[in-house]
């Protein structure tokens, strides 16, 4: 669908301009005509997204923070009388990211144009989520697009709060095992060849301990390139098998089995959907549509099949509660609450509640997992540098004796 500028005479002889969406030229003309009015010119608009293509602005990877102040600053600039257009063009002009100060230039080109904030959300899908687009859309349809904006604005901040939480405490985990890579290179290409190296000058046998050490220690270097190619093959075959229908099923299931980490993975998706399904009934969207959208919040094939699923249940009548149950991995207590959410009538309260839960027990499950590899990495650091120790220093220890 293209964007197209019109000017026409009605009956009246008055001049009339707008803008109309059709595929074609002449499907803009026909729909003039079945207006009654007489067509003076046509003119096809340049979509944003068009426009981005053609501009030199390169694309910027625009953040949860960007966009949770974007809709904080036009919801208070709405609140206080200022038009839509000036709203955007003003936070365009502070915008620090410079790919989405261009997007919001556009958008406001757009508006001016006559066209509605949902359509101009809708038209870039890399900045804006399918469910920005339907609480706009709903906020734009009951009159409150000020507190619509609100809601994606808290739910920007809570995305990128609980996003925080999941990678700062993978961040430890993920340094000490660099750092005991790197001791393993150290050790393997500066320390033990020069040991090797002294070694060689002994008259005396070698330690059973020291032998066997270096024997696996020489069969690594010397496969050291098969290794190398053998791991990066089975990388690249991971990937590979990852991207097929069926590679993809079974790596969403084994990371959901896996210990810890599935849990954590499986509580922080429930907090999200609890926060986001409570936002998008606070914002008036109906609760198909929101099941629909939820369902496209998740990379992980068995979560977002188990949404789907959960929202044909409800398309044939089936209550929530009993729906989300049917699927098999909500949680009890999720269940529980969305059924006392729907008999009080007061659901959106509900899951807004059982989210804080859930992003509480995230916290909980990630201190656990800390508090478990943080004495198994001190450990394997110290088992590594201490079997090194030994295998160089039995056999000088054994010339002393």
């Amino acid at each position: 669908m293209s964007t197209f500028e019109f000017v026409a005479w009605d009956s009246l002889g008055n001049c009339r301009e707008g803008v109309h969406q059709a595929s074609s030229e002449e499907a803009v003309l026909a729909y003039l005509r079945q207006e009654q009015l007489t067509p003076v010119s046509v003119t096809e608009v340049q979509s944003p997204q068009k426009q981005e293509k053609k501009s030199s602005v390169p694309y910027k990877r625009v953040k949860s923070p960007d966009l949770s102040t974007f809709c904080w600053q036009l919801s208070t600039m709405l609140g206080g009388g200022l038009p839509i257009t000036s709203a955007i063009e003003t936070i365009a002009e502070e915008m620090p990211n410079p790919y989405f100060a261009h997007i919001l230039s556009g958008m406001a080109a757009g508006l001016e144009q006559g066209r509605s904030m949902t359509d101009m959300i809708r038209e870039n899908p890399r900045v804006f989520s399918k469910l920005s687009a339907a609480i706009v859309m709903a906020g734009e349809t009951s009159g409150s697009l000020t507190m619509s904006l609100q809601r994606l604005a808290e739910h920007y901040e809570n995305k990128d709060k609980l996003a925080r939480k999941v990678k700062g405490a993978l961040a430890y985990p993920i340094f000490v095992v660099v750092f005991i890579v790197v001791i393993v290179i150290v050790l393997m290409t500066l320390i033990i060849p020069r040991f090797t190296t002294m070694f060689k000058e002994f008259n005396g046998k070698l330690p059973a301990f020291t032998r066997g050490f270096m024997a696996i220690y020489n069969g690594l270097m010397h496969n050291s390139p098969f290794i190398i190619v053998g791991l990066i093959a089975g990388i690249v075959g991971l990937v590979l098998y990852g991207r097929t229908a069926k590679g993809h099923r079974n790596l969403c299931k084994f990371a959901l089995a896996a210990p810890i980490f599935g849990k954590i993975q499986l509580m922080a998706f429930v907090a999200t959907f609890c926060k986001t399904l409570s936002t998008l009934i606070a914002a008036g969207v109906p609760l198909l549509d929101a099941f629909q959208i939820l369902a496209g919040m998740t990379n992980n094939e068995i979560l977002h099949e188990g949404v789907l699923a959960t929202r044909d249940k409800m398309v044939a009548g089936v209550s929530i509660s009993a729906s989300m149950q049917e699927v098999g991995f909500f949680p009890g207590v999720a269940i529980k609450m969305a059924q006392i959410g729907e008999n009080s009538g007061s659901l959106s309260a509900v899951m807004e509640k059982t989210s804080q839960y859930y992003e509480k027990k995230v916290d909980v499950l990630v201190s656990m997992m800390l508090s478990m590899l943080e004495p198994a990495l001190i450990i394997s650091v110290g088992a590594i540098v201490l079997t090194v120790i030994l295998a160089m220093y039995l056999p000088i220890f054994s010339m002393s004796v």
